[in-house]
């Protein structure tokens, strides 16, 4: 019996490392820092939004994370006011370090780029027609990530994890730039995952 527990016990890291996929599904706060430049006083709206990830192993502790997710809609204001409404799309790739593969609690930190696309730009008629604004299509910045898994078995587990990432955009009036809106979100996210 004993001896039975024994390899049983070993035999759970060896199988649960057998495979170098993992996906998850998280729910994701969007916290963005609204570093405005522009003196227009720009914010987003704060959303939870639903995120897919693909991790491949390329060692038990060092992992590349495409992650995912669908153009989001936000609302966008000058100083509280609603002026608008813009879509984003920010897929990430990052390289994460993982400390205690073998482990039930498993820790990372990553690094890697965030490219977000910018689209479906909508102003409040009087603001289109005052200001006739327009937005930078695209951002790629600095992906910065920090998390942990926690194995509730070889394959299944539950994900905490933490990204900031450096996104802006050029703000224009009739053509003429008027400066820099730093978005910057710090994004929070809970979910499972799957190892197949």
């Amino acid at each position: 019996m004993a001896l039975t527990a024994l390899m049983t016990t070993t035999a759970l890291p060896a199988h649960a490392q057998g495979s170098p996929w993992v996906i998850r599904a998280r729910a994701v706060n969007i916290d963005p820092a609204d570093k405005d430049r522009t003196g227009l006083g720009l914010s987003l709206s704060r959303k939870t939004i639903p995120e897919v990830d693909i991790s491949y192993f390329i060692t038990p502790n060092l992992a590349t994370e495409l992650i995912l997710t669908v153009p989001q809609r936000h609302t966008l204001r000058s100083n509280g006011v609603r002026i608008g409404t813009v879509k984003h799309l920010p897929p990430t790739l990052t390289l994460q370090y993982h400390f205690n593969p073998d482990g039930q609690f498993r820790p990372y930190l990553g690094a890697g780029l965030n490219y977000t696309r910018f689209s479906s730009a909508r102003f409040e008629p009087a603001v289109q027609a005052a200001l006739a604004p327009s937005i930078e299509k695209q951002s790629v910045g600095l992906a910065l990530q920090v998390g942990f898994d926690v194995m509730l078995d070889p394959r299944w587990s539950i994900n905490l994890d933490i990204k900031k990432l450096k996104m802006d955009t050029e703000v224009r009036s009739k053509g003429a730039s008027v400066g820099k809106f730093k978005i910057d979100p710090l994004l929070i996210g809970v979910g499972v995952g799957y190892r197949f």
